[in-house]
């Protein structure tokens, strides 16, 4: 797999209705949909609040072969940052962990981590970051789709 890269928005609770509409332009369907209820507890963490177990915690439409459009609601302490107009991030998405650890060290420098490169609970090797430009990226190596 080559890189990729895609954008990822974020919504503070319409994300469904956004990536509905989205649909009705593109056309296409949702491979993917999942809730906050459905991430497993995390150590540290506090549990998720009832009013946001419906919320979108990723979703993705895909547009043509190598795009995706791809989204989630904020929650918890990261909807205290949400600001419509700067609610999107770029995702680069790798197929070679090295890669991803060397694009992650190189756009992140003089910027703010805020997830380093990790395992995730959903299988990916991934982190997030705002670069010294204020852009937010989000880079990813998913082993299950290179083994």
């Amino acid at each position: 797999m080559k890189t990729t890269v895609n954008i990822y928005l974020t919504f503070n609770g319409n994300c469904r209705e956004a990536f509905e509409f989205y649909r009705s332009v593109f056309g296409g369907t949702f491979p993917h949909v999942s809730t906050f209820e459905e991430m497993p507890p995390q150590e540290g963490m506090p549990p998720i609040k009832e009013e946001e177990k419906d919320k979108i915690m990723h979703m993705s439409l895909p547009i043509s072969k190598e795009t995706l459009l791809m989204g989630s609601d904020t929650s918890g302490e990261w909807a205290k940052g949400f600001k419509q107009g700067n609610n999107f991030s770029i995702s680069v998405n790798t197929g070679d962990k090295d890669e991803a650890n060397r694009i992650f060290k190189e756009l992140s420098k003089g910027g703010e981590i805020m997830m380093p490169m990790s395992k995730t609970f959903w299988g990916s090797y991934f982190g997030m970051f705002t670069d010294k430009f204020r852009i937010n990226w989000m880079v990813s190596f998913d082993e299950n789709l290179h083994n």
